[in-house]
């Protein structure tokens, strides 16, 4: 089975143990959002997201985590706080959709074009933050 990139390539779909990382779920989601995500909501996304994180700290795994962080924003959260130029403590999925309202557009598809700015801007050493040493949830 295969499904149509955002650069019009055709590639085929992945099944769940070929994914390496969250981004590799993310990219997964960006061709499929309606099979992921109920009813496309970035509340949803954000959910699937938390429990993802959960299941890194409860199985010891570290891995680079950009979207929850226990105790503090996100990495994401705080670029985008950044980019709006105005803090919040709604979460990056409520300001997404609130956002998409505002301005017409499907949230879904503004949340993975922000998310691929985001991705773009990050800078190489980003990995070396205290969050993705370890992906623990604390006590």
């Amino acid at each position: 089975m295969t499904d149509s990139d955002v650069r019009g390539t055709r590639r085929r779909l992945r099944r769940i143990e070929d994914l390496t990382d969250v981004y590799d779920f993310l990219e997964e989601v960006r061709l499929r959002p309606g099979m992921w995500v109920r009813s496309n909501s970035l509340q949803h996304l954000d959910s699937m997201l938390t429990g993802y994180r959960l299941a890194l700290g409860i199985h010891d795994i570290a891995e680079p985590f950009d979207f929850w962080t226990p105790g503090s924003q996100s990495r994401f959260s705080e670029w985008l706080c950044q980019r709006q130029c105005r803090p919040s403590s709604l979460g990056w999925a409520a300001e997404i959709e609130r956002e998409a309202e505002r301005s017409g557009r499907p949230a879904m598809e503004m949340f993975f074009e922000l998310l691929d700015e985001f991705r773009a801007d990050a800078k190489p050493d980003r990995h070396s933050r205290a969050e993705t040493q370890q992906a623990h949830v604390s006590d």
